[in-house]
């Protein structure tokens, strides 16, 4: 008789992978860390292969763990394609979620990508944009849940975590060092008026090389060094580094990043949209 592969482990299986380790796996799956724990257990024992190695604090995949992650999805997305199709039973409806564009990545597709597979009927439309602009669109309704980033959180904010801002310009760039300081942000950037307050209290005068509502252009312009701007630690656009100024520049001090769900919120779906963005987001 033919051995068969545990769908329900798969699923652990893969989640375990995407995620880099257990503890984390099951708070995306709503499990236990032993019962995720012992479903990879019993999934190496059917295969007799080891499946995960651990280095340095973390789960990778072995070779043979690496193959079946493979086939692992391919299953999981014919069995929840089938499920969704065959079946009138199932969530349905749309969760509306904004997130600045700066810290979409690398969290958002991975979430957007379980909440498929688990609520194949449910629609999660991702509108990305400036937190200003996020919090005007959530007040009138726009969106369900919002991420932000901000320097003071507002009411009913739910702070996930904080991360430093820091000056950011082109790699081996000179452009720092010249007064004034050219500075480039959108007009609807929350980061401008700090950048410029900080500058300001510092007596460093600056002036504005780019501005606007085109992000792509302020990107350029400073990865070309023809100005400086301000993001995330862990959000630097393709080809921008943070400046090593050496007490140059004044310091940004952190944002938080915040959740917002609407008080309307409900169901199954919308709470493990929102028990993905914590874990993820959490720092």
């Amino acid at each position: 008789m033919a051995r068969m592969l545990d769908l329900v482990a798969l699923r652990s299986f893969v989640a375990v992978a995407d995620s880099g380790g257990v503890t984390r796996a099951a708070g995306l799956l709503n499990l236990t860390q032993s019962a995720v724990s012992m479903q990879l257990k019993r999934l190496e024992e059917a295969l007799d292969l080891g499946l995960f190695a651990r280095a340095a604090r973390k789960l990778t995949l072995t070779p043979e763990g690496e193959q079946l992650l493979v086939y692992a999805r391919k299953m999981l997305a014919l069995n929840d394609e089938a499920m969704a199709r065959l079946t009138s039973a199932g969530y349905e409806g749309e969760l509306r979620l904004g997130v600045p564009h700066d810290i979409v990545y690398p969290a958002i597709p991975g979430i957007l990508k379980r909440l498929a597979a688990l609520y194949p009927r449910v629609r999660v439309s991702l509108a990305s944009s400036f937190t200003l602009l996020l919090r005007e669109g959530f007040a009138r309704g726009e969106y369900d849940v919002i991420l932000t980033t901000e320097d003071l959180p507002g009411a009913g904010a739910e702070v996930l975590g904080t991360r430093d801002l820091v000056w950011v310009g082109a790699d081996d760039g000179q452009i720092w060092q010249k007064r004034p300081l050219r500075l480039g942000f959108k007009d609807s950037c929350i980061f401008r008026q700090k950048a410029i307050a900080a500058l300001t209290g510092a007596g460093i005068a600056w002036e504005l090389a780019v501005d606007g509502e085109s992000e792509q252009a302020i990107e350029a312009t400073v990865a070309a060094d023809l100005a400086i701007s301000a993001r995330l630690t862990n959000a630097m656009p393709q080809g921008l580094v943070p400046i090593e100024a050496r007490g140059a520049l004044p310091d940004l001090g952190q944002q938080s990043i915040c959740l917002y769900a609407a008080p309307t919120l409900r169901g199954e779906p919308a709470a493990a949209l929102l028990s993905q963005l914590r874990q993820a987001y959490c720092c």
